[in-house]
C-alpha cells in the first residue's frame, strides 16, 4: 500500500470517529417512550455506550494497522473524545442554552465507554511497538 492511501485512509478513520461521536451523543437519550422506540416503561435504552465502547478501540486498531506510530494510532481516539467534548458541550445557537451530551450516569457511561476502551487499545499499540522495537534490551542469559 502506498504512502497517500495510507494517509487517505487514516484521515478516512478519523472522519469517521468524528461522525461516530457525533450520531453517539445524538442518540444518548433514546428511551423505550413510544416515540423512536416502542412504550416499555419510558426507561433509558443507552446503546450508543455499546457501540463506542466497541468502535473505538476498533478504529484505534485499524489505525495502527495503517502505521507504525503511535500518534497516528491514537488520533481516532483523540478525534472522538475532542469531537464529543466540543459538540456535547457548545452551544448548537447563540439564542439557546442547550448542552446536547447528556449531564447524568449516560454522559458518563459514554465518555468512560470510548475513553478508556480507546485508551487500553492504544496501550496495546504501544507495547506491541515496544517489543518489536530492534536492539531492545534483553536480560543476559536469555535467548
Amino acid at each position: 500500500m502506498t504512502g497517500g492511501t495510507r494517509v487517505v485512509l487514516l484521515l478516512l478513520l478519523n472522519v469517521e470517529a468524528a461522525v461516530l461521536a457525533v450520531l453517539e451523543t445524538m442518540f444518548l437519550p433514546l428511551r423505550f417512550d413510544g416515540t423512536l422506540l416502542p412504550e416499555l416503561g419510558d426507561f433509558p435504552f443507552p446503546v450508543v455506550i455499546a457501540v463506542a465502547a466497541v468502535m473505538t478501540p476498533l478504529l484505534v486498531s485499524w489505525a495502527a494497522s495503517l502505521s507504525e506510530s503511535v500518534v497516528s494510532a491514537a488520533m481516532p481516539l483523540i478525534v472522538w473524545f475532542l469531537t464529543l467534548m466540543v459538540f456535547g458541550y457548545m452551544e448548537p445557537g447563540s439564542t439557546r442554552e442547550t448542552i446536547v451530551l447528556l449531564q447524568d450516569w449516560r454522559g458518563l457511561l459514554l465518555l468512560a465507554g470510548g475513553a478508556l476502551t480507546g485508551a487500553v487499545a492504544v496501550g496495546a499499540v504501544m507495547a506491541r511497538n515496544a517489543a518489536n522495537r530492534p536492539g531492545r534490551y534483553e536480560p543476559a542469559g536469555v535467548q
